[in-house]
């Protein structure tokens, strides 16, 4: 082989590696901690990442600062070391596009707001294991709690739809979600406890409860809804089509 075919060649495989590395994606499991550089402050956030039971990427979004944490993200999409992560809470939310690096210990990048479309530049470290607490168990409840329910709140003249749903499981436990129409759609998991007509609902993820009284007929409950030192009347109606 001629010294001119050995150099090709070298640099043919040369440029196989460097595409194979940039293709390779790197695994972005694990807790991540940072902030997103807005305009006026510097907001903290984490973001915890790991497969699912179906082997699929998911992941939690937490901001201290609002109470927020363990609230699921919308999507994550992962292509070699570029990551997407989309995230809607209630009205906000936004994306996060970023590119992990080479050692998989920062992820750096931009998060699109979704109200307004601002960008602004975000950074993360990754400081230890995906720390993804499972859904809450709580006690059963009655008969006439399980189902489906729909309510709204008006948050500044604005509606805001809640889903809640609630089922006893055949380990003698009950489950609830709670999601919102108008904001990602996800299933936030809740805690129940139930008291005769009153139930309490707690959302740990974002720092929000409600309390609430079944009606006589059991088409109702009756209520308000508590966040950050905030108190909304809310009225779930049962869903007769569910």
């Amino acid at each position: 082989m001629t010294l001119t075919r050995m150099l090709i060649f070298a640099a043919q495989l040369l440029y196989s590696a460097l595409v194979l590395f940039a293709q390779t994606a790197v695994d972005p499991s694990g807790h991540w901690e940072g902030t997103v550089q807005a305009p006026d402050m510097d907001v903290a956030i984490a973001i915890d990442l790991a497969k699912n039971d179906k082997g699929q990427l998911a992941g939690t979004f937490a901001q201290p600062s609002e109470g927020v944490k363990g609230l699921p993200l919308s999507t994550v999409s992962l292509d070699g070391r570029s990551i997407r992560m989309l995230l809607k809470p209630g009205m906000g939310g936004g994306t996060f596009n970023g590119i992990i690096s080479a050692d998989g210990k920062s992820l750096a990048g931009e998060f699109i707001m979704a109200e307004g479309g601002h960008t602004v530049p975000f950074t993360l470290t990754r400081t230890g294991d995906a720390t993804i607490p499972p859904a809450p168990k709580s006690a059963p409840i009655g008969k006439e709690l399980e189902g489906t329910w729909q309510g709204a709140l008006d948050v500044a003249g604005r509606q805001m739809r809640l889903v809640l749903t609630m089922a006893n499981q055949p380990d003698g436990t009950a489950t609830g979600t709670i999601a919102s129409p108008d904001g990602s759609g996800v299933d936030i998991p809740i805690a129940m406890t139930q008291k005769a007509s009153d139930l309490s609902i707690e959302v740990a993820t974002v720092g929000a409860s409600f309390a609430g009284v079944l009606n006589a007929a059991g088409t109702e409950l009756a209520g308000a809804w508590t966040q950050q030192g905030t108190s909304l009347p809310l009225t779930f109606r049962r869903d007769s089509g569910k």
